[in-house]
């Protein structure tokens, strides 16, 4: 599997992962150039820059609506009624295939939240564009709650830490709840962190076309 996960088309529909923070921002940076060359092509507007989304953004997304509840589905177990297990993790006391997947599983496992956004909890956790630091949650104020540093090669480790959300494949059931947070350092791969783009805006429909 390390040998083929990246080129081999059975793991075509898989999650990156082994992408460090400065990895997925370049990423990031490439999508949104190769988009606005699209849309210059087309003599359309450019638009906003994809990036990474700040852990507010990524939460909200995450909780699909369910402001108040625990986990994308709803509160408060990770089993449905008919006792499937509802994301890829670590079930029990280590029991991983349980839930369909021993390592990865598709990135549209299992089933969607209600915006439609599959596995925000479990398979691979994500990163975001904040930092992780202790006593963060006294500093932020609820209107705007994001800090960002974008730490240099010979900075500090602890000023290198970027948090992560949602869990993962290795990952016991409370870091897959939708307000549990944690990091990795930015210059770190590991086999259960990954990402996902945001933008602001989508791409401008085509001239004469309605959405």
């Amino acid at each position: 599997m390390t040998k083929r996960y990246f080129s081999h088309p059975a793991f075509g529909n898989y999650p990156v992962v082994g992408v460090n923070w400065k990895q997925a921002n370049a990423f990031c940076e490439w999508r949104t150039h190769l988009l606005n060359s699209f849309l210059d092509s087309k003599k359309r507007t450019q638009e906003s820059d994809f990036r990474l989304p700040t852990e507010a953004q990524w939460e909200y997304a995450a909780r699909g609506g369910r402001s108040q509840s625990m986990f994308p589905w709803g509160n408060y177990y990770l089993r449905n009624k008919k006792g499937c297990l509802m994301a890829n993790f670590k079930p029990g006391r280590g029991n991983y295939p349980e839930d369909g997947g021993f390592y990865t599983v598709r990135a549209d496992s299992y089933w969607p939240n209600d915006y439609g956004l599959y596995c925000m909890s479990g398979n691979v956790a994500e990163w975001t564009s904040s930092i992780y630091y202790e006593g963060r949650n006294n500093f932020q104020h609820d209107m705007n709650p994001d800090v960002r540093w974008n730490a240099k090669d010979d900075d500090p480790p602890l000023m290198k830490r970027k948090i992560i959300r949602g869990g993962s494949w290795k990952d016991v059931g409370y870091y897959l709840q939708t307000g549990t947070s944690t990091y990795e350092y930015q210059d770190s791969t590991k086999s259960y962190v990954g990402f996902r783009c945001v933008i602001d805006l989508p791409a401008a429909p085509a001239k004469g076309r309605k959405k």
